[in-house]
């Protein structure tokens, strides 16, 4: 089978940046090669070409494999709406919401599509490389798995099995690993790689050697911890628990506890006027924020009582007061409006909710959901831009009347009369540089010129030789034959 896939012995090892650069590496040999996730659990999605939606990091890694992405990259896609449920997307549509315990009996039913999915991307590549999701290890999910080991038997995929040093004990955690697989788990897994090495890697050489004479298996090297990782996209939300740059301009991100799309944010990170503050639970709103965002979330009256149980409402009304500028992206813009309807429960428990009132505007909830890349033009600059839409609800209100931006000629958003408070449901508006620029000068800070893209295209390169330099990458992918 043209493929491999890449497990790890938990979440956040790295899976996603090492499918990302081996997609790249393998596309510097000449290879069309796809990325494939079978089931990812993610709030931070991606509008595919074919009109779906799929994983964040997919997307990113298409982009790596310089193709566009498509749903079947990644079938099946949970975005969590509460700590028990989530929407469920099955080859990029919203099928259904489920609790956690409905979603255990229904996993069997999706195999297929999974498969389905795969074995469109093997025959359109020479190679798909796959990552599995959270670890093989947690054997209590073991049954009706298609994330690791129930996708690899089912598929025929080798697998090769990453752990982080960086969290600590790495031989544990590989070892401990293929302790507790079924023996015919284990035998998918042809070889191990430790990753996010801080320091000479040559100082693990005895506990590397030691791996691989306990289980077996073949070692593909050690990856020592990539530091430009944090100019590409992240998908997971704990990698946003820290504040980036140092420009006068301060941007200031509420962390929502269902925060989704926060990928947003990247391009301001980059732009070296910007001070980029996550305000996480606990936290005031900084007195000197000049722009507050209130981001994507996927569970809109959740995160508005969230939002209120940290004091943050009075901190954004003051944040106003003071002249400063607000701007609700997607869920954030409903989040800034006089009422929030969910008749059907679409969200979660039936009602209605209060906003916060600082655009005049109202959303129903519903279950119609629009997903769609659109181009663009912003109507405070008549900048063109392009961006996309993933979301329910549609918004309406006498702020519509000011509206963000255009879309094929019809208004789009809101703000409010002095052009302070905006919303917007367009994701994505930032990796714009001329939009990007436009806004910022707006506001009054000073926008460097830098090409975003070009920076992200750079970090993936980087990315691919990084890993050259230090795993036998042929090896590895030349299990995939």
């Amino acid at each position: 089978m043209p493929a491999v896939m890449i497990q790890g012995t938990g979440s956040n090892v790295g899976k996603s940046m090492l499918v990302a650069g081996l997609c790249r590496a393998a596309r510097a040999r000449g290879l069309s090669v796809a990325p494939f996730k079978p089931q990812n659990m993610s709030n931070n999605a991606a509008v595919t070409a074919d009109g779906g939606e799929i994983g964040r990091a997919q997307a990113l890694q298409a982009l790596a494999a310089g193709i566009a992405p498509v749903v079947d990259m990644n079938p099946v896609l949970l975005k969590p709406e509460t700590d028990l449920g989530a929407q469920v997307i099955v080859q990029g549509r919203r099928i259904t919401r489920a609790e956690a315990r409905d979603y255990t009996a229904m996993k069997h039913t999706l195999l297929a599509p999974v498969i389905e999915s795969f074995r469109r991307l093997e025959a359109g590549h020479d190679l798909v490389i796959v990552e599995g999701a959270g670890s093989p290890a947690e054997v209590n999910l073991r049954a009706g798995d298609i994330a690791n080991m129930g996708f690899a038997r089912a598929a025929g995929v080798p697998v090769v099995l990453a752990g982080d040093i960086d969290r600590g004990g790495v031989i544990a955690q590989i070892v401990g690993t293929q302790a507790v697989l079924d023996p015919e788990d284990a035998a998918m897994v042809k070889g191990f790689l430790v990753n996010k090495f801080r320091g000479d890697p040559r100082l693990f050489d005895d506990g590397y050697d030691y791996i691989a004479a306990r289980t077996g298996w073949r070692g593909f090297g050690v990856v020592p911890f990539f530091p430009d990782a944090v100019k590409l996209p992240a998908e997971d939300a704990l990698d946003l628990a820290r504040d980036r740059g140092k420009g006068g301009f301060v941007v200031a991100c509420l962390a929502l506890s269902r925060i989704a799309n926060f990928d947003d944010l990247d391009p301001l990170m980059a732009e070296p006027a910007v001070r980029v503050v996550m305000v996480t639970p606990g936290q005031a709103v900084p007195g000197d924020a000049d722009l507050v965002i209130l981001p994507g979330t996927k569970s809109t009256r959740g995160d508005l009582e969230f939002l209120r149980a940290q004091g943050w409402d009075i901190d954004l009304a003051a944040h106003r007061r003071r002249g400063g500028a607000i701007l609700g992206i997607c869920g954030g813009y409903q989040l800034l409006g006089r009422i929030i309807d969910d008749p059907a429960g679409i969200e979660g428990a039936a009602g209605q909710s209060a906003g916060l009132g600082l655009l005049d505007v109202t959303t129903e909830m519903s279950p119609d959901k629009r997903l769609e890349r659109v181009r663009a033009v912003d109507a405070a600059t008549g900048t063109p831009f392009d961006g996309y839409e993933i979301h329910i609800g549609r918004t309406a209100g006498p702020d519509c009347s000011r509206p963000f931006a255009h879309v094929d000629g019809l208004a789009e958003g809101a703000m409010s009369a002095d052009g302070r408070v905006m919303g917007s449901y367009l994701h994505g508006m930032f990796t714009d540089d001329g939009f990007r620029a436009a806004f910022l000068e707006r506001l009054g800070a000073a926008p460097s010129g830098i090409a975003y893209g070009a920076g992200v295209e750079a970090a993936l390169d980087a990315l691919a030789a990084h890993l050259e330099a230090h795993l036998d990458v042929g090896a590895l992918l030349a299990l995939a034959r």
